[in-house]
């Protein structure tokens, strides 16, 4: 699991997700982070899905992703419902290893996904094909999908046949300039020809003989082709005699009692498939072909019609199970024989599969033996060796298993040695430069005493004598290690007789008892058999008849909540109904007043009367909309007047007088100014008590009077 990890982070960290993980993070997202990564990756197979998962319904992210694994043939490892179910909640059990799959095959996947958006076909109902229109626009639909699939087929050989476009102009231009250079030798040749005599005729010759050689090709080809046919003719029929050679040895090693046994298990098995299954079969087929073709005969049904047949069917099937209960209900004696009748119908079923599956099997072996045949003519034209079988073959792999342990132990053996010899042959290079050593220094002692060659005498007579000894010990060492070897085996073999004595004694009553036991074994077995397979039928009926009870006692119990329900619902109602009744009926005006209709008319007059008035108040907002909105033009245009007004008196211009100071009070020059726009308020007061009313001009009069407290109206124009 580990391993998985590491492979997931490596390549979510590479192009082009980047996502910065380690081992302690990515263990450590949450299911909705987790099932985000997932959706990335699905992105980058098939760019639809890339989009943000919080934007979508859990119920819809959990089917895009289905559809997207099913077109890519992922297999989850478990059960299909725990794996829908921890796609949803975002279990890491289940998109560990989908993200492992994922990033072991993206670029595989991503072909997968290219090819499912043109190759999925998109199932249209029958019904819808039934018009001439669809029918056509479906078959072109499948012509084209059929042309895309050659189409990739020759892009995918193209590319990987090797040949680039680079190459193929090079050998383009390569094979004008071959043309070119063809061209100029023709021209070359024909100027040298028209010089010489009857060159016409030689051409003619040349012509002739070059279309002969061409047949004589031609010929060599087809006597070619002929030897190939002939050379295939003797392989089959050296097959054929092959064939009848094994059949002639099964037939000659079979016994005969095992021939008629299988000879009347076939002839049982032939004569079920002619009287019972293929007659079945044939019949249905009948029934489907007179159904196709009554269909056919009819005229084009449309939806009402179809809607028509589909009430007659339920019509016929509601019938159907009326009738059904009713003979349930009729014959009750009947129901001993419907256990039997389960039983037969088991069997039955049971039979019809065993011969499917043996037509089968037949069938797997015929093709077996066929590609036998093959592979053993393929192994005879290649070596000419013939193919072993059955127990020779075993043999021939027991031989090999000796063979190859035999071979790893040698092998083992070789390596050992070698290694020691390593280490001997390095110890022998250090005692032999020891012992030159020694030798130098020996020589030079010896040469020092005077007694030089001393040490090799002593060491031949030495050799010599250890040689002799040894011969010696090795003598009467093999006749002594012969006679004691003899003594001990005989030894050992009385020893294994006397311990084997009492053992083969109580061996052999122990084979009797147990060749006994194997029988009573065998006999009880049988009857065992035998009785868990009656038991098994009776629990399977006993069980199917509880599972209905159980059934039909679930509808019964809710069948009965709802009508107690729906009981209860309508007394409340009924009580609610009378209630009202009486106090309607009643003569106290209290009670009659307190009744839900009187309350309801009331409400639904009050309701009314407000619609009423508020219709009336929109009608008169609506016509004193106009003038309204005049009035509020005008004041708007008053007041910004009187602004104007306001800042011109705040600002007036300040003169100088005879000494040269500024002076604050009216001026003479200014007069004249403040009586031009004195006047000019004057018209626009007149103006506005025309258009607007009395009080609204008293109103406005009475602001501007608040506003400037001195009569500027009034004063005197001084020009």
């Amino acid at each position: 699991m580990s391993d998985q990890l590491k492979f997931i982070v490596e390549k979510l960290n590479k192009e082009p997700f980047k996502k910065n993980l380690n081992l302690i993070t990515f263990d450590s997202l949450e299911p909705m982070q987790l099932l985000q990564v997932l959706n990335d990756v699905l992105a980058e197979i098939d760019t639809k899905h890339s989009l943000d998962i919080r934007e979508e319904m859990p119920d819809q992210t959990a089917k895009r992703m289905l559809n997207i694994l099913s077109i890519l043939k992922y297999k989850p490892p478990g059960d299909m419902s725990a794996f829908r179910q921890g796609l949803v909640v975002g279990s890491k059990p289940i998109i560990h290893p989908l993200l492992y799959w994922l990033l072991q095959k993206t670029k595989e996947l991503k072909k997968r996904a290219y090819l499912a958006r043109f190759l999925v076909k998109m199932e249209v109902p029958a019904e819808f094909l039934q018009d001439d229109i669809v029918f056509e626009t479906y078959k072109q639909y499948e012509d084209l999908m059929e042309n895309f699939k050659t189409l990739h087929k020759e892009c995918e050989q193209l590319k990987t046949s090797g040949f680039s476009t680079a190459e193929i102009r090079r050998d383009i231009s390569a094979m004008e300039e071959e043309k070119d250079q063809l061209m100029k030798r023709v021209e070359r040749l024909r100027k040298r020809v028209e010089t010489v005599q009857n060159h016409q005729r030689m051409l003619e010759i040349a012509s002739q003989l070059r279309v002969e050689k061409e047949r004589e090709e031609s010929l060599a080809q087809q006597k070619q082709e002929q030897r190939n046919q002939l050379f295939s003719a003797e392989q089959k029929l050296q097959r054929a005699q092959q064939q009848l050679k094994n059949m002639r040895h099964a037939a000659a090693d079979a016994k005969p009692e095992g021939l008629m046994k299988r000879m009347e298990e076939e002839i049982k098995f032939n004569s079920y498939m002619v009287s019972e299954k293929l007659p079945k079969e044939l019949e249905n087929k009948r029934l489907a072909l007179s159904f196709m073709q009554r269909v056919m005969n009819e005229q084009v049904i449309d939806q009402s019609d179809l809607s028509e047949l589909e009430a007659k069917i339920q019509e016929v099937n509601a019938e159907i199970n009326h009738l059904i209960e009713k003979r349930m209900r009729s014959d009750p004696v009947d129901d001993k024989l419907t256990l039997f009748r389960q039983q037969a119908a088991i069997i039955s079923r049971k039979k019809e599969t065993k011969a499917e599956e043996l037509q089968e099997a037949k069938e797997e072996i015929a093709n077996l033996e066929r590609e036998i045949a093959q592979k053993s003519n393929q192994a005879r034209d290649s070596d000419g060796s013939e193919m072993l079988r059955g127990d020779e073959f075993k043999r021939y792999v027991g031989k090999l298993r000796g063979k190859s342990l035999v071979f790893k132990k040698k092998r083992q053996e070789i390596a050992e040695l070698t290694a020691e010899y390593g280490v001997l042959q390095r110890t022998e290079q250090i005692l032999k430069q020891r012992h030159e050593s020694m030798q130098q220094q020996l020589q030079t002692i010896e040469q020092k005493r005077g007694i030089s060659g001393y040490t090799d005498t002593q060491e031949e007579l030495e050799r010599v004598s250890a040689i002799k000894s040894e011969v010696d010990e090795m003598k009467g060492r093999t006749l002594d290690d012969m006679s004691n070897m003899v003594k001990k085996l005989n030894s050992m073999i009385e020893d294994k007789k006397s311990a084997l004595a009492p053992v083969i004694k109580e061996l052999r009553p122990l084979r009797q008892k147990c060749q006994e036991l194997t029988q009573e074994y065998d006999e009880k077995k049988a009857l065992y058999d035998s009785c868990a397979a009656g038991l098994e039928s009776n629990c399977s009926t006993l069980e199917q008849e509880v599972r209905g009870l159980q059934d039909e006692c679930g509808q019964a119990e809710t069948q009965y909540h709802y009508i107690n329900l729906m009981k209860k619902i309508a007394e409340v109602q009924i009580q609610r109904a009378a209630d009202e009744m009486k106090a309607y009926v009643s003569p106290d005006s209290q009670e009659r007043r307190k009744a839900l209709r009187d309350q309801y008319s009331k409400n639904i007059q009050e309701q009314e009367n407000l619609g009423k008035k508020l219709r009336e108040k929109q009608k008169s907002i609506r016509e004193s909309h106009g003038p309204n909105m005049k009035q509020v033009k005008m004041w708007k245009d008053f007041e910004q007047l009187m602004e104007c007004k306001k800042m011109s008196f705040v600002s007036k211009p300040q003169a100088l007088d005879d000494n040269n100071q500024f002076s604050t009070g009216p001026q003479p020059g200014h007069e004249f100014i403040f009586s031009l726009q004195n006047i000019s308020l004057l018209r626009y007061e007149r103006a506005i008590r025309k258009k607007l009313n009395n009080n609204d001009a008293f109103n406005i009069c009475c602001r501007l009077k608040s506003f400037d407290s001195t009569p500027r109206h009034s004063e005197p124009c001084t020009v």
